[in-house]
């Protein structure tokens, strides 16, 4: 069974339960029970009240679960009905332990002020998680870098967002590290947030530079870095329009420090495909000005 099912027919049942008892409690049986009998009587409507709210949470989880794709989307608004829900069943509960409504509301006045001085960055990070629900800066599963950190979303709680690391330490490329950043929500109010993974555009630009010779043939080196480019971006994005000329591939050059002139192509990619894009353009450019050693000289060589 479903697990969401099976809890929506436990609290259906708990209901009804809880509704019969609360009405029982009326019958003349009970006259003489003056002491408990409120308090029973309250316990009971609580319970049907507690019973409502968790099956209104799991029915809404199940529907989001079932009719939302964005994973993004999802874990916002199940983070979202858990705080609802949370904050409703703390309420119906209270209700049933107060009996003096004004006094305890002062009490729980003067609690949170002092509460609120002690608890600024827990405080803060919540503010800021709000900020991510409703603002969007990024969502799970995009790709940000976030206080020098960068990595995969994997989470966003409460009052920290956990981010699986790229790159880090230990490596030079984009791949994942494996290590897992803890970072305080409160974060996104005060540092800038680079989103690799925003909805407005499905590729960033990267480049891959070759070291030449001043007397290479500049036309052929352009012609291939261009073409193995272009055919792997038409291989791996085939739904992408091929005329548009916004994701076309482009070469420039600049002069390097050790003297040789730098040939640098320039392309469009997704951004989890950042190392593999790069290795595959060169797996594809390099043979091909190989075939021209006259017209293409390389750092270590001798003349070819």
């Amino acid at each position: 069974m479903d697990e969401n099912k099976k809890w929506i027919t436990i609290y259906s049942i708990t209901g009804v339960i809880a509704i019969a008892i609360h009405y029982s409690l009326k019958l003349e049986v009970f006259s003489n029970w003056d002491t408990f009998l409120p308090f029973l009587q309250k316990l009971s409507i609580s319970l049907v009240l507690l019973s409502i709210v968790l099956l209104i949470k799991h029915l809404i989880r199940r529907l989001i679960k079932t009719k939302v794709n964005n994973l993004g989307d999802q874990h916002n608004l199940l983070r979202v009905t858990n705080l609802i829900s949370t904050s409703l069943l703390a309420l119906i509960l209270a209700s049933v332990v107060i009996q003096e409504p004004l006094t305890t509301l002062y009490g729980i006045g003067i609690f949170s002020l002092i509460l609120g001085f002690a608890l600024q960055a827990p405080i803060t990070s919540f503010i800021g998680w709000l900020y991510i629900i409703f603002r969007h800066p990024y969502q799970v599963s995009d790709r940000i870098e976030l206080k020098k950190h960068k990595g995969d979303v994997i989470e966003i709680s409460y009052l920290d967002t956990t981010i699986l690391e790229l790159s880090g330490n230990y490596l030079g490329n984009d791949r994942r590290s494996g290590r897992i950043i803890k970072v305080p929500n409160s974060a996104v109010l005060s540092h800038e947030v680079i989103n690799y993974s925003g909805d407005q555009q499905p590729f960033i630009w990267n480049e891959t530079g070759l070291q030449i010779a001043f007397t290479s043939d500049l036309k052929f080196v352009e012609e291939c870095l261009l073409e193995a480019a272009t055919k792997d971006f038409e291989h791996m994005y085939p739904t992408i329009l091929e005329d548009n000329d916004i994701w076309k591939p482009s070469v420039y050059y600049r002069i390097n420090t050790y003297a040789w002139l730098e040939a640098v192509v320039t392309y469009p990619v997704e951004p989890r495909d950042m190392t593999e894009r790069r290795n595959r353009i060169l797996r594809t450019a390099l043979p091909m000005l190989n075939t021209q050693p006259e017209k293409v000289k390389f750092p270590e060589g001798a003349k070819r």
